[in-house]
């Protein structure tokens, strides 16, 4: 039996992740959850249909017998340090740093579907290891597993694959509106995630997440189009071999492999119908449509404080396209705008998460004053 603590229990991730513990009680159990302020009545009822007795809220919530909560902003991070086999942290954004770090200190390994933990804290959450981290995005999932198949010695490229969203073949983006964003055409995602798929920025962040997951320079790690979302992504050897993961455009089977690695749970997801006829397709993505992946590649390599600004400042701007109050293609240009006035300016080294916190402060109040400026 595997004792997981699930960090964002209410967001797709979570969700799913319970679904796969749900069906299969014999092997997993929660023995700890926490979620954040929008829908606190469904973390209880989480909480009570899994039994689990000790729960973190951001927000208010109603008294459930048996359950005992932690309420506040650092609820995650309290929850995160619970005893436990594995602690599975599905929140978005930079606030996921905080329980990485959590969980890493005391000893547990993690799970990690937040890709802002190494993009913001990267240099942080490797002072305790890779062998700690398990990925849950389905591209480092596949990565994860192909890598397998030699030595890392052997490695010469990872190659991630994209969707492209829903506009990789729409030329005009300056109409776009927020509904036309949020309809992904392969994957089902939260806001936030699914906003960055369609600027591709998601795609910049999961360069960098590679980086630290992986220990590859940022020159041996590509991205391409991929529409159909089968292939998750490729790892290149050294001896022109390639290998590729490949399964239906799901999450439930990297969120199954992350909770019972090493072993595979029977029927995590649908297998690929191979009886069917299908096409794949690779193309390589045009960097001037999509600028943000030549953006994060530069934030990387230049290090220090620049990744964490370059995710703050999307956090802002991504918030304030969903209100309507930017346009879509206003997203990249202040996250641009941003990252060149802190070039130079930003610390080069990380000491703690303060730093990450004052770094993402002084990323999220330019990004204010751009949005500001273009109402």
């Amino acid at each position: 039996m595997r004792e997981i603590v699930l960090l964002g229990s209410t967001g797709s991730i979570g969700v799913q992740a319970l679904e796969i513990v749900g069906a299969h009680p014999d092997k997993f159990r929660i023995v700890g959850m926490s979620a954040g302020r929008k829908n606190p009545a469904l973390l209880m009822e989480q909480a009570k249909k899994f039994n689990v007795p000790i729960v973190g809220s951001m927000a208010a919530t109603a008294q459930v017998d048996g359950v005992k909560v932690i309420d506040g902003d650092n609820s995650s991070i309290e929850i995160a340090a619970l005893p436990c086999d594995i602690v599975l942290n599905g929140i978005t954004g930079s606030i996921g740093l905080g329980p990485t770090l959590s969980a890493l200190a005391v000893g547990n390994k993690v799970a990690l579907a937040n890709k802002e933990s190494l993009v913001a804290g990267g240099d942080l959450v490797m002072k305790y290891g890779r062998d700690k981290l398990i990925p849950v995005d389905s591209e480092h999932s596949a990565i994860f597993q192909a890598m397998l198949a030699g030595k890392e010695s052997d490695v010469k490229k990872l190659i991630l694959t994209a969707s492209g969203g829903p506009f990789r073949d729409r030329a005009d983006l300056s109409d776009v509106t927020v509904a036309d964003a949020l309809n992904h055409p392969t994957w089902s995602m939260g806001e936030v995630v699914t906003i960055n798929s369609a600027t591709l920025l998601n795609k910049g962040l999961e360069i960098i997440e590679a980086h630290y997951l992986f220990g590859l320079e940022y020159e041996a790690i590509e991205a391409v189009i991929h529409p159909q979302s089968v292939v998750h992504s490729l790892v290149e050897f050294v001896d022109g071999s390639t290998i590729a993961q490949a399964s239906p455009p799901n999450m439930k089977g990297p969120i199954a492999y992350a909770l019972s690695y090493p072993e595979r749970i029977n029927k995590a997801c649908a297998p690929i119908d191979w009886s069917k006829a299908q096409s794949w397709n690779f193309s390589p993505i045009d960097n001037n449509k999509y600028p943000a992946i030549d953006l994060a590649r530069r934030c990387g390599q230049l290090g220090g404080g620049l990744p964490a600004v370059y995710n703050a400042a999307n956090e802002v701007a991504v918030a304030a396209f969903l209100a309507q109050q930017i346009k879509f293609t206003a997203i990249i240009e202040i996250v641009s705008k941003v990252v060149n006035a802190f070039s130079g300016n930003a610390p080069t080294t990380i000491r703690d998460i303060a730093d990450v916190s004052e770094i993402e402060r002084s990323a999220r109040m330019k990004a204010d004053e751009l949005i500001k400026e273009i109402a």
